[in-house]
């Protein structure tokens, strides 16, 4: 898995999901991983990765990830407190940086919100070249559990007193929407990101093209963007 790839991935993941009890709302390894030289650090993280690519969570193994990198399994608890601790690093790594992507395509369609998503949508559907990241976003979300999802959200940190949110909030055309208060914006990015989220689950589990999944993306953000009422 290349660093373009995975940076690829980062910056057009789009999902939004709430955090859960971590440190800030995402996982942190203990200060010996930080203070290992960044080739071995990004060797764990790279054979990780592969062993999360391969199986989901719940089966994956720390010997298989201790083989590749090369560490005995002491080292990797003195780094980190489980294998969850380790996938949900990687994972909230992944999403953190996706909140810049966002952003930045938030800038290049001049503020508009659905444009924004609906390229982020086409982009983790369509422009993803490597299948390793592929089926690590696959794995993710096809074994969802509360943690999973409390990741995801984090990704755009719907909340109003946040500062991404704000420098989000700031960029959106809001001329374009018939809404202004902050907190109506805010369910209009958890219900997108609610339909984003299972509109991909759906394609996973019906087989789905990615043409037939964005297509039924495109129909339902058209109906959020029209409204389902007629206008009097």
């Amino acid at each position: 898995m290349t660093n373009d790839n995975v940076s690829f991935m980062i910056e057009t993941s789009l999902y939004d999901i709430v955090s859960c009890v971590r440190t800030g709302g995402y996982a942190v390894p203990k200060q010996t991983f930080f203070n290992l030289p960044e080739d071995k650090k990004n060797k764990l993280i790279e054979s990780a990765e592969l062993e999360f690519t391969r199986v989901p969570l719940f089966e994956a193994s720390i010997a298989n990830i201790i083989k590749t990198a090369g560490i005995p399994r002491g080292s990797f608890y003195q780094y980190f407190e489980d294998k969850e601790d380790l996938y949900f690093y990687i994972l909230d790594g992944k999403l953190k940086k996706a909140k810049v992507g966002f952003i930045n395509l938030l800038k290049k369609h001049n503020g508009d919100l659905i444009k924004a998503f609906m390229e982020m949508y086409y982009r983790i559907l369509v422009a993803i070249p490597d299948e390793e990241e592929k089926n690590f976003l696959k794995n993710a979300i096809l074994h969802t559990s509360h943690r999973v999802e409390s990741s995801f959200a984090s990704m755009i940190d719907a909340n109003i007193d946040n500062q991404e949110f704000k420098e989000i909030i700031g960029l959106i055309n809001k001329d374009s929407l018939n809404m202004n208060e902050d907190k109506e914006l805010l369910q209009i990015f958890k219900i997108i990101s609610a339909l984003a989220f299972h509109n991909f689950i759906e394609k996973i589990l019906k087989g789905l093209s990615d043409d037939e999944a964005m297509e039924t993306f495109t129909l339902r953000m058209d109906l959020i963007k029209q409204g389902i009422s007629k206008k009097k």
